[in-house]
């Protein structure tokens, strides 16, 4: 099996490329939706969250993820901490998902990482297509989409490598600043050279 890594940042516009390889035919592991599956209730992750960081639970006793967000953004020795209880079982999940998707013949399979490289994820990968768009515009689309002060934006960008940074380890890079139809454009030629006479599948 190929393990192909989709990494970018915050408002860089990686879902949509996502969203392309998915409508290509890619099977797509998002980090994301497993970062939510292991903090569900009742899981061991969840209740290590919940002792180190009193008060990041909503009354039903699932994760306030705005609440908790605010706390590690602003420090980093609580971000540090948050990370070293989920993203063990982030790691362990992956392993999991992409054992069955083999075992059902599936031969590559795109593994959707905001901190694919932050984390060193990306040397377990054969290959890394990056979502790229210049900061300016990085800045400007999450003050837009999340409704925060530049001061914000900033300091959630601060918490991830630039993407220029980035761009040292992508085996592609999708300029993502101009129309989805653009970017479309760019991902079914990365998809169809995948997939070519030398490509990785």
């Amino acid at each position: 099996m190929k393990l192909i890594g989709l990494t970018g940042g915050i408002a860089s516009g990686k879902s949509t490329v996502s969203q392309v390889l998915r409508e290509l035919g890619a099977h797509v592991l998002d980090a994301d939706l497993i970062a939510r599956e292991v903090v569900e209730p009742g899981t061991p992750a969840l209740a290590e969250i919940a002792a180190r960081f009193p008060g990041v639970l909503t009354p039903d006793g699932r994760l306030d993820r705005i609440r908790l967000g605010e706390r590690v953004f602003a420090q980093p020795e609580d971000r540090a901490a948050l990370n070293a209880i989920i993203h063990p079982r982030i790691g362990q999940a992956f392993l999991e998902k992409t054992a069955a998707l083999q075992e059902a013949g599936v031969t590559e399979v795109v593994y959707d990482a905001a901190l694919l490289i932050e984390n060193g994820i990306h040397e377990r990968m054969d290959a890394v297509l990056l979502a790229w768009v210049p900061r300016e515009v990085q800045l400007e689309r999450l003050m837009a989409r999340d409704g925060l002060s530049r001061a914000q934006a900033e300091a959630r960008l601060a918490a991830q490598l630039s993407l220029d940074e980035k761009r040292r380890f992508a085996t592609w890079v999708v300029d993502n600043s101009g129309t989805r139809e653009g970017t479309r454009a760019q991902v079914e030629r990365i998809w169809a050279s995948l997939h070519g006479p030398a490509g990785l599948v």
